[in-house]
């Protein structure tokens, strides 16, 4: 541990951890309290000659701890005082751009008693949010903040729903997730014994099935399988594992609920699940910035 909720290892990890917001390689550290001016020189210097070819990002951050979030004015500044000391040329401003412009994420993290600076590749970055942070907004008309966390999954994949595709929203009440899908172009089979918010109940690219997501099967394969259900997460997982194993669906973004305790076992065992007994590839398994006691799952089939 280098401090409340920063971690540092002297390996890469094999497999992203699940717990993490961002990864960086750090190139320098330094300590915090000095000159702005002199600290913001000797980033921009590091990061120039450890990578002097290429767009960047720059980003700052602060650790997401109520020690590290009063630090967060001091990050602003450093960030912009080492920005004006790298060319303006290298400088990707439009963040969203960087994984198709092959730019590289630099993050200067601010913390109690010392600021690192270190890079990822864009591509391989976790998050392109500084720190991991990927605030999405709540829309006035949304029916619940599960939302959000469909919004930063999606975010984070190369390729979303878009319109013509069909999705099946398992556990779809009252609608957050459908909604969202709905509003890029998809049509939506939601699929849960509750209601839907009206406005989704009767919207023309909606069916509402009204059954049990354990009971539903689907008249032909579908784009995408949503899930975002308050059920124990081994049976969850077996319920996704028979969707990938019988090829139901091509696409998989799904929230699984922890336990209290001994959260790295159960999500070993729901990781061999869903590869192994429902052949779902390319997993990834992260708790995102708006995820609470869960994380969120993406996989593909057949691609």
């Amino acid at each position: 541990m280098l401090g409340e909720v920063l971690v540092e290892s002297e390996t890469r990890p094999a497999e992203p951890p699940v717990f993490a917001r961002t990864g960086i390689r750090v190139l320098t550290s330094l300590p915090s309290g000095q000159d702005l001016d002199q600290t913001a020189r000797a980033l921009a210097e590091r990061i120039l000659d450890a990578l002097p070819q290429g767009m960047l990002v720059l980003q700052s951050f602060t650790p997401d701890s109520p020690a590290g979030n009063r630090l967060a004015d001091e990050a602003d500044a450093l960030l912009e005082a080492a920005r004006a000391r790298l060319p303006a040329d290298r400088l990707l401003e439009e963040t969203w751009r960087a994984r198709e412009a092959g730019a590289t994420l630099v993050e200067l993290c601010v913390a109690p008693g010392v600021v690192m600076m270190g890079e990822v590749p864009a591509r391989e970055a976790l998050s392109l949010s500084p720190g991991g942070r990927q605030r999405m907004r709540r829309g006035a008309d949304s029916p619940s903040r599960a939302a959000m966390k469909l919004e930063e999954a999606l975010v984070n994949l190369p390729f979303e729903p878009g319109r013509g595709e069909v999705c099946v929203d398992l556990g779809a009440a009252p609608g957050g997730w459908t909604q969202r899908l709905v509003a890029r172009g998809a049509r939506v089979i939601a699929v849960d014994p509750a209601k839907l918010m009206p406005e989704l109940a009767h919207h023309p690219r909606v069916e509402h099935v009204q059954e049990s997501a354990f009971a539903y099967t689907p008249e032909e394969p579908v784009d995408w399988l949503c899930c975002d259900m308050a059920w124990r997460p081994l049976e969850v997982a077996q319920l996704l594992a028979k969707w990938g194993r019988r090829d139901w669906a091509t696409h998989l973004v799904a929230n699984i609920k922890l336990p209290m305790k001994d959260k790295n076992p159960l999500l070993l065992r729901v990781r061999h699940i869903l590869t192994e007994e429902g052949g779902w590839q390319g997993l990834t398994m992260r708790q995102l910035y708006h995820d609470r006691d869960e994380v969120t799952v993406t996989a593909h089939r057949g691609q």
